[in-house]
């Protein structure tokens, strides 16, 4: 475990338990007869917790991610959330899309309550909630406009609160802030761990950014290339009692990030 003195601790696998609200046991994925994408992933991710699986390019990050959400079949191993083996989507899960996923035709609102829409919801009971989180995500006043009014950074607040209303145990969250620029992915940072403090989901999250995972994570999951294996689990242990400015001037948090630049950089020279 990491300290302001200590490097973070590395470690090949996660051991499960009860606390362990997804588990993954020896997952694999072979796309046709040539892309070994997965090779016998053993992973836990604890309630309530960020977990961010990180990589380099293609080591099949987002296909593990599609394999837990129900929406890809693995080739072998099993996946299983509350102790139940996952054979497809469910409602203890939610997607959140790097490209937003959201319907052009629908207002904000409606976006926003369309998983609950989906459930079968009262009208009032879905758009209640859903002013809630248009609310928590900082959109209160968006309510009729459509996607195509809204910025980048906005459609993707509207597919944060939209997975959120579902009220899912996991949200399964793809690259979300890769399509925003700088300044606004790191608010998104700070508003996504706010928002999290409050609501304690457990979310699995997907990034190419070193210091993004960091930054928001409890553990980190490192991925080898293809065949993506897991290199080493890593627990930032990074105080989230100061400031954003100040964590990302810690000690720990230098030291993390550039660790773990130390072992990915192997893998692209």
């Amino acid at each position: 475990m990491a300290s302001a003195a200590a490097a973070p601790a590395y470690k090949g696998t996660t051991e499960t338990s009860k606390d362990n609200i997804v588990e993954v046991r020896n997952i694999s994925k072979t796309y046709g007869t040539d892309i070994h994408a997965l090779d016998a992933i053993n992973l836990a991710f604890p309630t309530g917790q960020m977990t961010t699986l990180l990589g380099p390019s293609g080591c099949g990050k987002t296909t593990l991610l599609k394999i837990i959400a129900g929406l890809l079949e693995p080739s072998d191993g099993q996946v299983f959330v509350h102790g139940r083996p996952v054979t497809g989507p469910g409602p203890e899960r939610a997607f959140v899309f790097q490209d937003f996923a959201l319907l052009p035709w629908a207002t904000v609102l409606r976006n926003v309550g369309f998983g609950l829409e989906l459930t079968k919801h009262p009208k009032s009971e879905r758009e209640e909630k859903a002013r809630h989180y248009i609310n928590e995500v900082g959109l209160a006043g968006f309510e009729d406009k459509y996607p195509h009014e809204l910025s980048g950074g906005m459609r993707q607040r509207v597919g944060l609160a939209r997975a959120m209303a579902v009220d899912a145990d996991v949200l399964l969250m793809d690259e979300p802030f890769s399509a925003v620029d700088e300044q606004t992915r790191r608010k998104f940072q700070e508003d996504l761990l706010h928002l999290l403090s409050v609501e304690r989901k457990t979310v699995i999250f997907v990034t190419h950014s070193i210091e993004e995972a960091v930054y928001v994570s409890d553990q980190i999951v490192l991925l080898s290339p293809r065949p993506g294996r897991i290199h080493a689990t890593i627990r930032p242990d990074i105080s989230r009692d100061i400031s954003p400015d100040d964590i990302r001037r810690n000690k720990t948090y230098l030291d993390t990030v550039e660790e773990i630049w130390t072992d990915l950089r192997k893998y692209l020279d």
